[in-house]
């Protein structure tokens, strides 16, 4: 499962290890065996997690890919 969240305090990505700091977004990846990992956004643009993509004339990051 995946889920979009927001950054109340210093949260450490689990790829590249920078902390995240408040406000920034980032991605909590639940996997089948039950490995929890916590990924920045550069990390999940990279993985394919995330895509940017163009709504209302702006360009915005998306968690939620097809």
């Amino acid at each position: 499962m995946r889920r979009g969240c927001i950054s109340l305090g210093n949260t450490h990505c689990d790829d590249c290890h920078r902390i995240i700091t408040y406000p920034e977004r980032y991605l909590i990846v639940e996997e089948t065996n039950g490995v929890v990992l916590r990924l920045c956004v550069d990390c999940c643009l990279k993985k394919g997690y995330a895509d940017h993509k163009q709504e209302k004339g702006e360009q915005v990051t998306t968690f939620f890919v097809e």
